[in-house]
């Protein structure tokens, strides 16, 4: 007792939906999306993997491709 339920929880969630909006929430949360990139941007950690992709590794020849460059 004394802790929140899962039915308190959607209570509250049906309820900050109907005061708020689907559209507004969904720019509310874009926003503090946005707000914690910058954030660790801020701090310098590296807030988004793929910001620096690495370059694709070429495929390791196979013993066929290795044979018919060197007779080239």
């Amino acid at each position: 007792m004394g802790g929140i339920g899962i039915w308190q929880l959607v209570i509250v969630l049906l309820i900050v939906f109907l005061l708020f909006g689907t559209k507004r929430l969904k720019g509310l949360g874009s926003d503090v999306g946005e707000a914690i990139q910058g954030f660790r941007k801020s701090m310098g950690g590296d807030g988004d993997a793929n910001a620096n992709p690495q370059p694709p590794q070429p495929a390791p020849l196979t013993t066929q491709q290795a044979q018919s460059d060197r007779q080239a």
